[in-house]
């Protein structure tokens, strides 16, 4: 299957849905700092795509795993340097400075690995949806559906 060509070809829809799902990562648990990392290892693949009707894209997170190590690394630092999540001046995110460093280093705040990587799959999935929506809306979906 082609798919680095059809996802080399939506560059332009992935910079505009970034840009739309900043609200989404905001009220997540993610920083975005930690949300870029989760995209890293996201892959988008066309499920059905031979099937006009029932085609749509899909975010592989199988890969989620091997981030979580460094994802933790980014709070624990966001936590102790006492910044909000990383980011100046926004107030989502899950580094929510150093009295919460010091309890997710006690045990007693904070999410364990399984309901991080749930969170970013389904963060994954409704971006996906997304991605979909903004290529109906430019005319795009069914040749990058085709090539796929």
């Amino acid at each position: 299957m082609s798919d680095s060509n059809w996802t080399d070809r939506i560059a332009a829809e992935r910079m505009q849905v970034d840009q739309q799902f900043n609200d989404q990562v905001e009220v997540s648990s993610f920083s975005s700092q930690q949300w870029g990392l989760v995209m890293t290892a996201v892959e988008f693949e066309i499920e059905n795509a031979e099937d006009p009707d029932s085609a749509r894209i899909v975010a592989n997170t199988s890969k989620l795993p091997s981030i979580m190590p460094e994802l933790d690394r980014i709070e624990q630092q966001s936590a102790m340097s006492g910044a909000p999540d990383g980011d100046s001046g926004s107030s989502g995110g899950s580094g929510g400075g150093l009295f919460s460093g010091v309890k997710d280093a006690l045990g007693l705040g904070g999410k364990g690995d399984d309901e991080r990587m749930e969170e970013a799959d389904e963060l994954a999935q409704q971006y996906a949806q997304e991605l979909q929506e903004q290529l109906e809306s430019n005319g795009r979906w069914e040749s990058i559906r085709e090539q796929a």
